[in-house]
């Protein structure tokens, strides 16, 4: 038995929590360099505000509407998705944190589940101040379609009982069911179907053949066979990847080797976190597609190591001989990345008998965690990186609220 809990417009309820002018009024949180809208309150949505709506078209409704924006502030947001995991860790005996803003449960041996969910919804907003939704269900499916009807005004829907189950998905369309979309709920529509209850009933055969395993799958979950197992322990990364557009066009190259390493350092925070290391690294540097008329160019390499490792200053050594002699003058870059590849633990890492001996330092790399994870990320760094200038690089967030709970120059004060 599952439930999944989901924070109702999780962004912008994160920017409500320490902003009460906010609440009751259109708001719409916008992407990196303030592109479009990634979260839309109620409010936003009724003035007709679609999701990756460009900014520049909003600007009307700024003027005669009210309409609020802010800049994406993930590090305000993490931090109020952890302490939403934190309790309800402390409810449930399993969880599987699936994104920022949701989260699995196993309700397994939980008798009065909707007093349960009715409770804990509470509680989660009362706690951290983020308004939720709950759906349940006997599997990840139905407990994701629970939740969807949950946010018609319920807060709470049990999915559980056949009849409450079959009065909803005859009404819930395909194209909002976990893992359909829009294209496979077009071809659905093509064969007469068009609600979950109709995906439910169709012949088994059909489905497995027009669309493969995947929506077989969702078909079975449907009939309420559990296909889809609570992961609380989250399979290693096969890779991971920092990148970013900027905010102008740069073509400094001292510039962009300064992303390149920002980019670099970070992936290997998030790798030494993971207790991986990695094999293999990969660059690009992109110019502006969106604009033909301008130089072109395109950079990408990758390079196998012969030691796998988390050490930032390896990481960045093997990136700054990627990136020498890459770029060319006169072109403006718009985007950068650092992936890591073939990431394993490192006990498991097959040693090479002729390699040279690593200069990785885990001891120091153990430090500089310390001291970012206690005083605030920023507080020690790399020189390469830039560390605490402020980068030409650097993404426009003209809007960006203050780090509330993670920077104790931005705490919040209450005047007695």
């Amino acid at each position: 038995m599952f439930a999944l809990v989901d924070g109702n417009n999780f962004y912008a309820s994160c920017e409500r929590i320490f902003q009460p002018r906010l609440r009751g009024v259109p708001l719409v949180v916008l992407s990196n360099n303030d592109g479009c809208a990634i979260a839309r309150t109620a409010e936003a949505k009724a003035l007709g505000i679609k999701m990756g709506q460009p900014a520049h078209e909003l600007k009307q409704l700024v003027k005669h509407q009210g309409l609020q924006m802010r800049s994406a502030n993930f590090a305000l947001y993490g931090d109020i998705s952890a302490r939403v995991v934190t309790i309800l860790r402390d409810e449930a005996p399993r969880v599987e944190v699936y994104s920022i803003d949701e989260s699995f449960l196993d309700m397994t041996g939980i008798r009065d589940r909707e007093a349960f969910a009715h409770r804990l919804r509470t509680k989660v907003h009362r706690w951290t101040g983020i308004p939720n939704c709950i759906g349940i269900g006997p599997t990840k499916t139905l407990a994701k379609a629970a939740n969807k009807a949950a946010k018609s005004g319920a807060g709470v829907v049990d999915l559980t009982e056949p009849d409450r189950r079959a009065q909803v998905l005859a009404t819930f369309p395909t194209t909002d069911l976990w893992g359909v979309g829009g294209k496979w709920g077009m071809r659905l529509a093509n064969m007469g179907i068009t609600t979950a209850a109709q995906l439910r009933d169709a012949p088994p055969d059909t489905i497995l053949r027009e669309f493969g395993v995947v929506l077989a799958r969702t078909q079975r979950e449907l009939q309420g066979h559990a296909c889809i197992e609570l992961e609380d322990v989250a399979p290693d990364k096969q890779q991971i990847m920092v990148s970013r557009s900027f905010a102008e066009r740069v073509k400094d190259h001292q510039a962009v080797a300064q992303a390149l390493a920002t980019f670099a350092v970070r992936a290997c925070e998030k790798l030494r976190k993971a207790g991986l290391v990695a094999g293999g690294v990969w660059i690009f540097v992109h110019s502006d597609v969106f604009r033909a008329e301008l130089p072109q160019h395109h950079v990408n390499r990758s390079i196998s190591l012969p030691v796998a490792t988390a050490d930032s200053r390896a990481v960045l050594s093997i990136v700054t001989r990627l990136l020498h002699g890459a770029l060319k003058q006169g072109v403006g870059y718009k985007k950068a990345g650092v992936a890591l590849l073939d990431l394993g633990r490192p006990e498991k890492r097959q040693a090479d008998l002729f390699a040279s001996a690593s200069a990785a330092n885990s001891k120091l790399m153990e430090a500089l965690d310390g001291i970012n994870r206690k005083f605030g990320r920023g507080v020690a760094g790399l020189g390469a990186t830039g560390w605490k200038e402020r980068p030409e690089w650097g993404m426009r967030q003209n809007m960006l609220s203050p780090n509330y709970t993670t920077r104790s120059s931005d705490l919040p004060l209450i005047n007695c």
